[in-house]
């Protein structure tokens, strides 16, 4: 039986705003800027699937320029240093970084998966039968970065009241 999710949208945007503090902006000196706008392009994607008390994906996208600052910042690197190898690392661990703050968050029982990483745009990997339920949207240096939470429109509980 899956349960109404406990995560509200401020609650995505201090995980992600302790994210961001942590690794990929230590010295506070590039922060994500928020932008609201659900609909920003993306470039590449990753994801975790939570299944369980609560079923449903966390998704990091960006563009590639963007994930290239975010490798380079969460592996101590120079950007032209960075590898397709390390984009998909950093994603991927992004991805299982948030998730498992959203994962924490809900009643016993929730599983995480290991993350799926596209180095493509967003919209080549739509979640059937899901419902975008909450998300943070932002620029980062001038690049597009979102972080969004989605919902299996499957799940019994879809019913106000329950």
């Amino acid at each position: 039986m899956s349960v109404e999710v406990e995560v509200d949208e401020s609650d995505l945007a201090e995980m992600v705003e302790q994210v961001w503090e942590s690794y990929l902006d230590p010295e506070g000196i590039s922060p994500l800027i928020p932008t609201y706008d659900e609909n920003q392009p993306s470039e590449v994607h990753s994801s975790v699937s939570i299944t369980g008390s609560w079923s449903g994906h966390v998704v990091y996208a960006s563009s590639r320029a963007a994930a290239q600052r975010a490798a380079a910042a969460f592996l101590a690197m120079e950007l032209d240093e960075v590898s397709e190898e390390d984009i998909s690392d950093t994603l991927g661990e992004l991805a299982n970084i948030v998730g498992g703050n959203v994962k924490a968050m809900l009643p016993p029982g929730a599983q995480l998966s290991l993350p799926q990483v596209v180095l493509a745009p967003e919209s080549s990997a739509r979640y059937p039968n899901t419902e975008r339920i909450s998300g943070v949207y932002g620029m980062w240096e001038g690049e597009p970065v979102s972080i969004s939470m989605w919902q299996s429109s499957t799940d019994e509980n879809k019913e106000e009241g329950e």
